[in-house]
């Protein structure tokens, strides 16, 4: 036999060998794979008990005992409803709010009725609003003649002028409905409240005019507060005035309307240079 015979007759008994070997493992493995229990599975399943093998009786008893080993749970019991504490809950959105309403319009009525009650309250407080003594009467002409006309009282809010006697009849058909203004008249008195019945700004004295002047709109007026000029409605408005055992007190309660226009009781033109716009003479 040559070589390369020798050579393939051993590959193929090798060969036949190794398929011998795989054929052989496989069927070993196939067996042990089918059924076949690991060592500790077989030690924990001696003491077991097979159903299979067992009776009815047998069965039953097995089941009861099982059974009898389960602890039946307790029967949970439900608790009575008791409302919450509403200390714990606090408080709610709407009781928040309603509140919060309650509480703001209580806070405004009461500031209202303060202001109310604050604005009456002046009659009796001895400010403007009240009755406010000024002085003497022959003080309080005296001080007017030394001012050159006109006399300021800044607690009554008033300018207080002389009123001349000899214009009393006019003075009395113009102003005798008022009886208080018209009781000043009498003491040679008149006071004037310093708001221009226009837009209300205060209106000074013009010294070189002897007119009252507003410099707000130009709005002119004679010594006693009658209109001579400018936008105002009518003449100057004014208080009440009273002298009782020679002392003069204006009262600041009561605002009595200015005199229509056209009004002149006194005859009293400008007598000298405007202080604002032009006039009328």
């Amino acid at each position: 036999m040559t070589t390369t015979q020798i050579i393939t007759i051993a590959i193929a008994i090798l060969i036949i060998a190794g398929v011998g070997v795989v054929l052989t493992s496989s069927r070993r493995d196939g067996v042990r794979g089918v059924g076949t229990l690991a060592r500790e599975t077989r030690k924990n399943d001696r003491g077991a008990v097979d159903p299979e093998q067992l009776t009815g009786r047998q069965f039953e008893a097995v089941a009861k005992a099982r059974s009898a080993a389960i602890v039946a749970a307790p029967k949970a019991e439900v608790e009575p409803w008791s409302p919450p504490d509403a200390e714990a809950i606090g408080v709610s959105r709407r009781q928040f709010f309603n509140r919060a309403t309650v509480t703001l319009m209580s806070a405004s009525l009461g500031g209202f009725g303060a202001a109310v009650i604050g604005f009456l309250w002046t009659s009796s407080s001895g400010g403007f609003g009240s009755k406010i003594s000024v002085g003497n009467v022959n003080d309080v002409i005296g001080q007017i003649r030394a001012n050159k006309g006109f006399l300021y009282f800044p607690e009554a809010r008033s300018w207080i002028t002389e009123y001349p006697k000899e214009s009393l009849s006019k003075g009395k058909a113009a102003y005798g409905h008022q009886s208080t203004v018209y009781s000043g008249l009498e003491s040679g008195l008149i006071a004037l409240y310093q708001k221009c019945p226009h837009l209300g700004c205060r209106v000074p004295e013009c010294k070189s005019s002897q007119w009252f002047e507003c410099p707000c709109h130009g709005s002119q007026f004679n010594r006693v507060g009658e209109k001579k000029g400018g936008p105002a409605p009518r003449g100057m408005d004014r208080f009440g005035v009273s002298v009782t055992n020679g002392n003069v007190v204006i009262d600041t309660g009561t605002v009595f309307g200015g005199p229509p226009i056209g009004t002149n009781t006194t005859g009293q033109e400008a007598e000298g240079p405007h202080c604002v716009g032009g006039g009328s003479h």
